[in-house]
């Protein structure tokens, strides 16, 4: 292990055990690393680490904190990994969402407000416009964020998120969609039919079915998921592919 791995270490220790509390502001620099028989370098370095990992939380002018260390926060350091991912990386998150989601998916129909089913309504109504990728994509993430949102557990909400990023799903779509013939946004069949899934799952849950609900939300999610683990380059439901 070396030296930044170990220092690192010991401040999770420290953490763990309760010495640093969730809130708590770390000892200065220099009697930290007496502390933990430490260089000051050292130190740096894992704090600068335990800072990307949103462990610890730097405050201008008053010194460094733990952070609240929630899960759905931390769970946030994924979330680069799951950007770049591509091939077998990318075909295991797209698992992992398939497990997930109809499950959140059905649990939502129980606890979705009036408000809720509307805001997704809209969702869906402006989707279907004339509007390009990146429009198109936003509200793909905004439609499946709203479902998760409705379970009230953001540690599924951030997680669902990062297994199907906005880079992510920008590079399916970008990668088997034809470039628009003429000045208007380009809507292959394929967009059309992923809408028409949205659809699926938006009656589902205004029926409040639960089990129907996750049904369809199966079905958006594999069609993606199978054109990947094909490695081809024309999804199965046409080009421009996007769950």
């Amino acid at each position: 292990m070396g030296v930044t791995d170990e220092a690192i270490e010991r401040i999770k220790d420290m953490i763990v055990s309760g010495t640093l509390q969730p809130g708590a502001r770390l000892p200065n620099e220099a009697d930290l690393a007496d502390q933990l028989g430490l260089s000051r370098n050292s130190l740096r370095e894992a704090v600068r680490a335990l800072t990307a990992m949103r462990i610890l939380v730097p405050r201008q002018g008053d010194g460094t904190y733990v952070s609240g260390l929630e899960p759905h926060l931390l769970l946030e350091a994924m979330a680069f990994a799951a950007d770049v991912s591509h091939g077998r990386t990318a075909h295991q998150l797209l698992q992992v969402r398939r497990l997930l989601e109809p499950q959140v998916t059905a649990l939502a129909a129980g606890r979705l407000t009036e408000d809720d089913l509307r805001t997704l309504r809209d969702i869906l109504d402006r989707s279907a416009a004339d509007i390009g990728i990146e429009a198109f994509v936003e509200l793909d993430i905004e439609f499946h964020r709203t479902i998760a949102d409705a379970v009230g557990n953001p540690v599924l909400s951030t997680l669902l998120g990062i297994l199907s990023t906005h880079t992510q799903r920008l590079r399916i779509v970008r990668g088997t969609l034809p470039p628009p013939s003429g000045g208007g946004a380009a809507v292959s069949p394929a967009r059309e039919q992923a809408h028409l899934e949205h659809e699926a799952i938006w009656r589902a849950l205004v029926d409040r079915d639960a089990q129907r609900a996750a049904s369809a939300s199966t079905v958006h999610v594999a069609a993606v998921e199978d054109w990947l683990a094909g490695g081809t380059t024309t999804d199965p439901r046409g080009p421009g592919s996007t769950a």
